[in-house]
């Protein structure tokens, strides 16, 4: 008989919000700043073809976020589609979208040198929490524990994300 992990009833020893990452700017940005809401935390790539998903982003963003709702971009080369440097990403995001979510800066995202955001992601979650491609998304509600994990095909605006954060806003 096969067992599978219960993601939901995960023994979390810490929670999203005990985390911190620096801005893109360089800044730290302590996680508890965001306790209570809850988060969409995308890896994000500026060379990648789900990039356009940084319009949808920024939409769901404006809609949600006087609801205790945050957007999280997490700017990653571990699928090797990244610019060099956070400066550049800053003003790629900045120009091309208009993106005013945080973004933290460039962070590998899987493997032993992922941030630990994501080893916490892996250890809490299991497998279906590590990235498989850029514009993966993790969805954590108020308490600062994953709900639930969507693929890069998974466009933000998609009913079943849309439906899931509606969910977590109103609980």
């Amino acid at each position: 008989m096969i067992f599978f992990k219960n993601n939901s009833s995960a023994n979390y020893e810490k929670t999203f919000y005990d985390f911190s990452v620096k801005d893109i700017s360089g800044n730290q940005l302590n996680l508890k700043e965001f306790k209570n809401n809850v988060i969409l935390l995308v890896n994000t790539a500026s060379y990648c073809g789900f990039t356009k998903q940084y319009d949808d982003l920024q939409y769901i963003w404006e809609k949600y976020k006087d609801k205790n709702f945050v957007v999280l971009a997490i700017p990653s080369n571990s699928f090797n589609q990244e610019k060099k440097s956070n400066e550049e990403v800053k003003k790629f995001c900045e120009y091309n979208f208009n993106i005013t979510f945080p973004i933290a800066e460039i962070s590998e995202v899987k493997g032993s040198n992922a941030h630990p955001i994501y080893k916490w992601a892996n250890k809490n979650y299991g497998s279906s929490a590590i990235p498989k491609w850029n514009f993966y998304k993790i969805l954590i509600n108020r308490n600062g524990k994953i709900d639930d994990t969507f693929s890069s095909l998974t466009n933000p605006k998609s009913k079943k994300i849309i439906e899931k954060i509606e969910k977590l806003i109103n609980n």
